[in-house]
């Protein structure tokens, strides 16, 4: 059966009930910032919402109870379809969406100072990020070993804490190289307003 047509975001919350416990919407949103945030945007509550309306009403989603007690589990059919998408769908490549790398391509309308102070922040974002992940990380131990329910989660927090390792290192490479930068006069390019 090929995977229907919905947002990633849709299997991405399919993928959070499929730890074999009921959820609310408050309680999803609340795994989602946990996890998703490391590697996927966590959506918004609104959009919780909005995405488990529509995948109960498509029947991929049971939902039981009334008003902020009302829980959801993935169905049979949900599962099927979350494999579906795993099995039948390509991988995808990442969409590289980097603030930093994209204020650094245009670094030329500011000064190597200034885009240094910028990454040195950006180093204690990450920073801060990665101890967030390996606290994630660690509550995973005794049950992330091979057939152990939180094997591929921890997985992605190991993925995830070799990112920011790796995103550390390019940061201080570029701050390294800027810092050479601020002893040498740069030409600003021209706007086109010229003439």
């Amino acid at each position: 059966m090929p995977a229907q047509d919905l947002p990633i975001t849709s299997y991405a919350l399919m993928g959070l009930l499929t730890f074999g416990d009921e959820l609310t919407g408050y309680e999803l949103k609340q795994r989602a910032d946990n996890t998703l945030r490391f590697y996927w945007q966590s959506p918004a509550m609104s959009q919780v919402y909005s995405e488990l309306a529509r995948l109960t009403d498509e029947g991929l989603l049971h939902r039981r109870g009334q008003g902020r007690g009302t829980t959801y589990t993935l169905t049979a059919r949900g599962r099927l379809e979350l494999e579906s998408w795993m099995d039948d769908t390509d991988a995808g490549f990442p969409i590289f969406k980097h603030p930093q790398a994209l204020r650094l391509m245009i670094g030329h309308l500011s000064d190597p100072g200034r885009l240094t102070k910028m990454l040195e922040s950006y180093l204690e974002d990450v920073a801060r990020a990665r101890t967030d992940l390996l606290e994630v990380r660690e509550s995973l131990r005794g049950a992330d070993a091979a057939g152990q329910p939180f094997r591929y989660p921890s997985l992605v927090a190991d993925w995830g804490l070799a990112h920011f390792e790796s995103e550390k290192a390019i940061a201080e490479q570029v701050i390294d190289r800027l810092r050479e930068d601020e002893t040498v006069e740069t030409v600003t390019p021209p706007t086109g307003d010229e003439g």
